[in-house]
């Protein structure tokens, strides 16, 4: 890793990265292409109000995975809560025949999540599989 891709602050100088995926209301096949490329937009809203790096972002009908370089004071459980929230409140306004909050019984993402530290795996590889999920048609 070379010094330029460092993360530098006033007091403090990091490299983290974490893939995360968000999953669908009871894995429901929710996302059409539209709607993956509206909360993409959105979420790459969120991380840089955050001031985080939506670095890869890619989705399938039922979860989205994503690669996220965000800075040290940054708690994940609260980055993952804003990437689901705005997104699902911004989804369900502009998409509402498609996202009906009955059958998702009013939520968009479940509450789980699946977070993991890129620490060990280079970050190429993560985005090459983060590239690799096929999106729906």
């Amino acid at each position: 890793m070379t010094t330029q891709s460092y993360r530098r602050a006033r007091h403090s100088v990091s490299a983290l990265h974490a893939h995360l995926v968000c999953v669908t209301k009871y894995r429901r096949a929710v996302f059409t292409d539209d709607m993956l490329t509206f909360t993409e937009h959105t979420m790459r809203g969120v991380c840089d109000e955050l001031g985080a790096d939506l670095v890869e972002f890619n989705g399938e009908a039922d979860h989205v995975p994503l690669l996220v370089a965000y800075p040290p004071a940054l708690v994940i459980s609260t980055r993952v809560r804003r990437l689901e929230g705005r997104p699902a409140y911004a989804v369900r306004r502009e998409f509402t025949g498609a996202c009906v909050r009955a059958r998702m019984r009013g939520h968009l993402w479940s509450p789980s999540y699946f977070a993991v530290s890129c620490g060990g795996a280079p970050l190429s590889i993560i985005k090459q599989y983060i590239d690799g999920q096929a999106r729906p048609l």
